[in-house]
């Protein structure tokens, strides 16, 4: 039975291997730190945090997350460790709160590897604090126990460690800020709010409740209509039912369970699957819809490998929530299924006003989908072995069992169960991936220009739009437990981050492209790829691309856009080029920042180009000097905000000179690169995706066909 404390109370730890489940209503910093029988820290080392996530015994999420779990093996704990301390903290220079008292309060929870939960903690009545003293587990008389401690600190991380007696507090404090932003810099951006009538769900219409699974979750996680009661659905939102696949409250690890994890036999303790999500939902996991599990719940089963109904089934596209305004129309649905078989897939089954924006809430949740199935499967794989090696050594720690015909047979038993246990994980992520196959069959092919890879036929009847797109597509996202279905990387329009593709070794899937040149030629090509794709997306008028060239070697893979007249101005080279660029668009953002500033943003002067403008810069830092260096990061970090956006083409390398001075503007851009490179990690769980850049077809004309009609509308509307 789950112990409910309340602060200062303590229960009692009947197991050694634990995992700290935390659910928070935004993005939070997961750590801890070993004490001796004083509570005090001996040194930096003591301490788990993003930056160093693993010590004997523990292990805590790497990422900014609104969920985490941490991993805890007590009987791995040195001797001299005799407790433990969970710290939670608001990260500092992220854009979200900087109080625990502006956000609801984070719920923890103890629990074994089955997922049971011992004990469970809500922190509240804290205010101006941003770092908290969660729990503490510690040891007395040889027995360990959990204490529910709730300490916050309004001087943050500095202040709770400097507590803990630990000399070199601020400079570990500062440490993990680094480390979190650096996490922050390689997670693919949620879908961030944009509209007033609120957000957008997957629409349950031509999918049954027999599809038990979870859809988009994010800052603009997909809403339906009206609430349809099924079991197994998620509603980040508000109550859950318990054990529903992906929520973020307790629950068992059984095969279908996206939020669990467990050790593995190479590693005792492996990075747990949590969400790393950059725009999380507004409200945290409901600690009463968890512990209220019905009898027949997964939630209320002891071993879910004792129960047959606990592994996964084929997911559900579905995420009901409550909505004022009028309903959609839905769209058109499949014929029906035969008896027994899943609910056909169909394109545009979200939510959405438009049928772009129902395509696009339906591949972010195919991408949510899939990582979630994916977390469920790597789980399940990892408690498999945790528990076949936990049975071996069982046997072989007695003596009487070591050898003989009872011993083998134990073995063989314990291997027999491990291959059950991963077959049956197996066969529910084939039936999860042959339905998201079958959708992304029936998706791709109904994709708009905006949306579709530049294979697509769409491309061929391309007429210039007369609005702007809600997202574009810059690459495809794969895993390696599938790597042909392929996830449209799609990010919001207008960009709220600008772009960096690498060129440098580092770009390389694994570092060993040898020709730096035609890596960066590829890396240009890519580059061009994708500021074509934005000016064909946009209404003519409405975009305009600049091109920084300094030392002119682009020249080739700048061919299309230069000789077709969709350039604002020639590619600008030398020294004198980049300063006349980057001089113009600094005072256009400062005087459109003193504008809006102002409320005079429609007293911009006569002839003023409102169009949003894209910075492409070949050869970084070739042909900068320090002026325009920080002019650079200007654009960077100001002109998002004012329609102003920058693509960049550098190897990080090269900029080495400049030391940590350009750390901050790596961090500001989305890095992508020209080969596959699994770089960038998801917002849900955190795996890491290989990327791919959409690049067009080689021998064709279908770009430059493409891009005269752009330049053609470009110059009647100027007209």
């Amino acid at each position: 039975m789950t112990a409910e404390l309340v602060r200062g109370q303590n229960h009692p730890l009947s197991q050694v291997r634990l995992e700290i489940r935390v659910s928070a209503g935004t993005p939070l910093v997961a750590g801890a730190t070993l004490g001796d029988e004083h509570g005090r820290i001996h040194g930096v080392e003591w301490v788990a945090h993003p930056g160093a996530p693993a010590l004997p015994g523990l292990e805590v999420s790497r990422q900014v997350a609104a969920d985490h779990h941490l991993a805890v093996d007590l009987a791995a704990m040195p001797e001299v460790v005799h407790r433990v301390n969970v710290l939670l903290a608001l990260p500092d220079g992220a854009g979200g709160p900087a109080r625990f008292g502006a956000v609801a309060a984070p719920f923890v929870a103890v629990t074994g590897l089955d997922g049971t939960e011992v004990a469970s903690y809500t922190v509240t009545g804290l205010d101006v604090e941003s770092a908290v003293v969660a729990l503490e587990l510690y040891r007395r008389q040889g027995a360990w126990k959990v204490r529910a401690v709730g300490q916050g600190y309004a001087g943050g991380l500095a202040e709770l460690l400097t507590d803990q007696g630990l000399p070199e507090a601020r400079q570990l404090a500062a440490g993990i800020d680094e480390a979190v932003a650096q996490g922050l810099a390689r997670s693919v951006q949620a879908p961030s709010p944009r509209m007033a009538d609120g957000d957008r769900a997957r629409q349950p219409a031509a999918r049954g409740p027999e599809h038990g699974g979870t859809a988009l979750q994010g800052a603009t996680g997909p809403v339906s209509p009206q609430p349809v009661p099924q079991h197994g659905v998620q509603d980040p939102y508000g109550p859950q039912e318990p054990g529903a696949p992906g929520q973020s409250g307790p629950q068992p690890a059984y095969p279908g369970d996206a939020a669990s994890t467990g050790p593995s036999a190479d590693r005792p303790f492996p990075a747990p699957a949590e969400p790393t999500t950059v725009a999380p939902p507004s409200a945290p996991t409901t600690p009463s819809a968890v512990s209220s599990a019905a009898p027949n719940d997964p939630a209320a089963v002891t071993s879910p490998y004792d129960d047959p109904s606990a592994a996964a089934g084929p997911i559900n596209y579905s995420h009901p929530r409550r909505q004022n305004a009028a309903p959609p129309p839905l769209p058109p649905t499949a014929p029906p299924a035969p008896p027994g078989q899943p609910a056909r897939p169909v394109a545009g089954d979200a939510t959405g006003w438009s049928m772009d924006e129902r395509l696009y809430n339906q591949v972010w949740g195919m991408f949510e989908d899939l990582a979630r199935t994916t977390a469920a499967y790597r789980s399940a794989v990892d408690f498999a072995d945790a528990r076949r090696d936990k049975e071996l050594d069982q046997v072989l720690s007695d003596p009487r069992s070591r050898i003989g015909g009872q011993g083998d047979a134990a073995r063989e038993a314990a291997r027999a169960k491990h291959a059950q246990l991963v077959d049956q994980a197996g066969q529910a992520l084939d039936r999860d991936l042959v339905q998201l196959t079958a959708e992304a069959e029936v998706v791709e092919p109904a994709l708009p220009p905006a949306y579709a890879g530049w294979d697509s036929s769409v491309w061929h009847d391309y007429r210039v739009p007369m609005e702007m797109p809600m997202a574009l597509r810059i690459g495809d996202l794969h895993l390696p437990e599938a790597p042909r279905l392929r996830i449209p990387m799609l990010v919001r329009l207008p960009l709220e981050r600008g772009l960096w593709i690498d060129g440098g070794q580092a770009g390389s899937f694994d570092g060993s492209f040898a020709d730096a040149h035609e890596l960066r030629h590829l890396a240009m090509e890519t580059a061009v790829a994708l500021a074509a794709r934005l000016l064909a997306v946009h209404p003519a008028g409405e975009f305009t691309v600049h091109v920084i060239d300094p030392a002119g070697s682009a020249a080739q893979p700048l061919a299309p856009l230069a000789q077709t007249g969709v350039l604002a101005s020639p590619p600008a080279v030398g020294a004198a080029g980049v300063a006349n660029v980057l001089g113009r668009l600094t005072q256009r953002v400062d005087l459109v920042q003193m504008a809006v500033r102002g409320g005079a943003a429609d007293s911009l002067p006569p002839g003023f180009d409102t169009s949003q403008q894209l910075l492409v810069v070949n050869d970084f830092p070739h042909g900068f000097d320090d002026r325009a260096v920080t002019q650079l990061r200007y654009l960077a970090d100001e002109g998002p905000s004012v329609g102003v956006h920058l693509m960049m083409v550098a190897d990080r390398e090269d900029a080495s000179g400049y030391g940590p001075l350009l750390d901050p503007l790596w961090r500001s851009l989305l890095r992508l690169t020209p080969l596959p490179d699994d770089h960038l990690a998801d917002p849900w769980v955190g795996h890491a995706w290989t990327y791919e850049p959409s690049l067009v077809p080689p021998g064709g004309q279908m770009l430059r066909n493409v891009l005269t009609q752009v330049a053609a509308a470009r110059r009647t509307w100027h007209e």
